[in-house]
């Protein structure tokens, strides 16, 4: 939940994760198939598939998603096969989950957000007390991203394809020259606005910088303007 006065602007309320873990240790193996024959489906009994209507006024195009008991997905959500969304899962107004997409368990998924295609949005259950990955409200998660191990992102800010966003690895802001690490105590804070890319960083020592070699790292190369809006408008046509 928000939490104003913390670091991140966001706090873990372990209590929602012990309950769902008492679930899984507490559920039998049944069969959920609508076809035992042609798809086979077996899973915990205290979490089947969650049940929808027309009135939820959330669009699920056929073609083998999957939301499980247990998640939140808001009215006006659109969800493009297929994609999934696991138990503990917060999804709010007006996102997109594209294809073979997964927000995972207890993710936090804000308003107007497009995760592309194939993005993977990590869930936590254990341990108990750490913080899921929040995606705040209109941020553009970029095709083939992942973004893992209680990462936050903040509004608004855009993740360019195949950007992975997680705590080993830092983040270079070349507009603010500043770096963005995770702690101990605290996880990777992408600012609001941000521009981020897949981008490498030289080795500097030993055999490395012999041989001429880079690693990965993420790249805050602007702040969201006009223009950066222009070529996103594409989103609000879609739904």
């Amino acid at each position: 939940e928000a939490c104003p006065s913390g670091a991140t602007g966001w706090q873990a309320n372990a209590w929602v994760k012990k309950g769902i873990l008492v679930g899984f240790r507490m559920g039998t193996i049944v069969d959920m198939s609508v076809d035992p024959e042609r798809q086979p489906f077996f899973d915990k009994s205290t979490y089947p598939v969650k049940r929808f209507s027309a009135q939820t006024q959330v669009r699920i195009v056929p073609g083998g998603s999957s939301i499980r008991d247990g998640a939140y997905v808001a009215p006006g959500v659109v969800c493009m096969p297929p994609m999934y969304i696991n138990v503990g899962a917060y999804v709010d107004e007006g996102a997109m989950v594209d294809s073979h997409a997964l927000v995972g368990s207890c993710a936090q998924i804000g308003k107007k957000c497009h995760i592309s295609a194939a993005s993977q949005i990590g869930g936590v259950l254990e341990p108990v007390g750490a913080l899921p990955v929040i995606v705040e409200d209109e941020v553009l998660v970029g095709g083939n991203s992942g973004i893992y191990e209680g990462t936050v992102v903040k509004r608004r800010a855009v993740v360019g394809t195949g950007t992975i966003l997680n705590r080993s690895t830092p983040v270079y802001d070349l507009v603010r020259r500043t770096v963005y690490k995770a702690t101990d105590e605290e996880p990777l804070v992408i600012p609001e606005e941000a521009v981020i890319v897949a981008g490498s960083r030289a080795v500097t020592q030993g055999p490395g910088k012999d041989w001429g070699i880079s690693v990965y790292t993420p790249v805050i190369v602007k702040y969201r303007d006009s223009q950066t809006d222009t070529k996103i408008q594409l989103e609000d046509l879609l739904r």
